[in-house]
């Protein structure tokens, strides 16, 4: 199973082997899709975790209690048709593919299915035809 989930650090946690902890005492993989961690500050992870489900939630219930704050990812992209101009910046940013250029129309086509809601696309969009739904 996967769980696709932001992760909160606080301060005094930043420094913790949490991926390491992750696989090693639950057997669960994290996929880090974006990681913005610095020392001494709040950091956040959007991870996708793939495991057995009860794993996940051990991993999970064991995270919580490291004070570590964890909120599934319900957010979805969302592209505007009316805006898009097909440019294709966005596909040169999206780490799983979901983005992609139609080779025969050169159409924007978007595969929700892939989207791991990372965010790298909404910055790159020139004329901001990419948002989410919260």
């Amino acid at each position: 199973m996967k769980k696709r989930v932001t992760l909160t650090f606080p301060k005094r946690s930043v420094h913790m082997p949490v991926t390491y902890r992750l696989a090693k005492d639950f057997n669960v993989a994290a996929n880090i899709i974006r990681a913005q961690v610095t020392p001494n500050q709040i950091g956040t992870l959007v991870v996708e975790l793939s495991g057995d489900i009860d794993q996940l939630d051990a991993a999970i219930d064991w995270m919580r209690a490291q004070d570590i704050g964890i909120s599934l990812a319900s957010r979805e992209i969302l592209i505007d048709e009316d805006l898009c101009v097909h440019c294709g910046l966005c596909t040169g940013v999206c780490p799983t593919e979901a983005l992609s250029l139609d080779r025969q129309s050169f159409k924007l086509t978007f595969t929700r299915s892939k989207c791991v809601v990372c965010e790298q696309c909404i910055p790159t969009c020139p004329v901001q035809a990419i948002s989410t739904n919260l």
